[in-house]
């Protein structure tokens, strides 16, 4: 885990600076991602030099508010709270009126990710600073994010992490020392676009997940080899299926870090 922190850091100290960017944007949702890339960035910039917008919504939990709060506080960023829920209330009523027709859950998900990254993008405009995509490997392959939303950024530093792997890392680096709020290390991860919703109502299991694309990605074998180390053939299937299915999101992310 240490030589993928030091290779994480080297990556994102060198992208900044062959891109010339001396300051990060990031959005701080409350979720492990985001939390393990804006210490990161405050260990490659300095905490001072991490804009992390909070961007809440009548659907963030208490609890993200005060991981987020408590993160900010524990690495010294340059931290923003900002409610946009009258923003997605407008456009709520804007597509209404424009439709003749309730807009679909779907699309009122899909708005609030898209605010936030216009804000985060609006922000770099206004005071600079390269905006950082918090997206992990298994959200990419399986389409489980926004395009122009929270694929938001110039660069995703994560990108080339599994998810499982990710809590296995931020476990590590807070043994180093407290740089993560204990919560963020055990709670279930939850986009908040929606009441009580959970990534594991749209996704299997995160750790069942990774290793079925690890098998297919990684080390490249087919369906048949998969389910033959013990995997359900349904599952399997559906899995291989949706990643197949969301190449052209992944064409259009931002570039990640090799480790």
């Amino acid at each position: 885990m240490e030589k993928i922190w030091n290779k994480l850091k080297t990556g994102l100290r060198d992208y900044c600076k062959e891109s010339g960017f001396h300051k990060v944007i990031l959005g701080l949702s409350g979720g492990l991602d985001s939390a393990i890339v804006s210490v990161l960035a405050a260990e490659v910039l300095g905490g001072e030099n991490v804009k992390a917008l909070m961007m809440k919504t009548k659907y963030t939990s208490r609890l993200s508010v005060d991981i987020a709060r408590e993160l900010a506080m524990l690495n010294h960023l340059d931290y923003h709270e900002i409610d946009i829920q009258p923003i997605v209330d407008n456009q709520f009523d804007f597509l209404y009126k424009t439709w003749g027709e309730k807009p679909k859950n779907i699309v009122l998900e899909n708005l609030q990710a898209r605010e936030r990254g216009k804000l985060l993008m609006a922000f770099s405009n206004q005071f600079g600073g390269l905006v950082l995509c918090c997206g992990n490997k298994s959200e990419a392959a399986m389409g489980y994010c926004t395009l122009y939303g929270d694929t938001c950024g110039g660069l995703a530093p994560l990108a080339n992490m599994y998810k499982s792997d990710l809590f296995e890392l931020a476990k590590w680096r807070n043994q180093k020392n407290r740089v993560f709020p204990s919560e963020v290390l055990v709670r279930a991860p939850s986009a908040e676009l929606s009441l009580g919703q959970k990534d594991e109502d749209s996704l299997p299991p995160y750790p069942l997940l990774d290793k079925v694309l690890k098998a297919f990605i990684d080390e490249g074998k087919n369906i048949n080899e998969i389910v033959d180390k013990g995997y359900d053939e349904v599952l399997v299937s559906r899995i291989l299926t949706q990643y197949e299915k969301m190449a052209f999101k992944r064409k259009q992310m931002p570039p990640f870090l090799d480790i």
